[in-house]
């Protein structure tokens, strides 16, 4: 199996879209997205380990999950599930908490393709401060890392 990258872009000034190919059914795909007991398997750079601390995935329902890094430093992340439409479509919210109050809102939406499953992923921001804040964090190469780690279990 081919490693994959994602396909990032600035269609709007507080918005980042990532396009990605997994080759996997989309219902299954939507499951690793959703299931409490998969997220730790791949969710988070290589060098990461993701504690499930809350994940509630229903409109209205909370999430939070704790990154841990190699040396046992933690961070977390935590949201809002806003819509949840299986196998199609998923929005919420997404907070970093080192720097609460700086809310962005995630749509993730899934392609069927048949034997695989187009993700496309939009980010809004507050701001473009805020948007670029992220694209300099790092994130696309994280991102690619979770990518790998889910591309990982899918071909399981």
């Amino acid at each position: 199996m081919m490693s994959a990258t994602a396909t990032i872009t600035t269609p709007h000034d507080r918005q980042i879209r990532v396009e990605r190919i997994f080759d996997a059914p989309r219902d299954r795909v939507f499951a690793a997205f959703t299931d409490p007991a998969l997220i730790p398997e791949w969710w988070g750079p290589h060098d990461t380990t993701t504690i499930v601390d809350q994940m509630d995935v229903r409109p209205g329902g909370q999430w939070r999950f704790i990154a841990r890094d190699c040396d046992g430093r933690e961070t977390a992340f935590r949201g809002v599930y806003r819509e949840v439409t299986p196998p199609e479509r998923i929005v919420q919210s997404w907070e970093w908490e080192g720097m609460p109050g700086h809310i962005s809102i995630e749509t993730a939406e899934f392609e069927d393709l048949g034997d695989k499953t187009r993700m496309v992923g939009t980010t809004l921001f507050h701001t473009t401060e805020e948007r670029d804040g992220m694209l300099n964090s790092g994130m696309e190469k994280g991102m690619n890392e979770t990518y790998e780690r889910l591309d990982a279990l899918l071909a399981r």
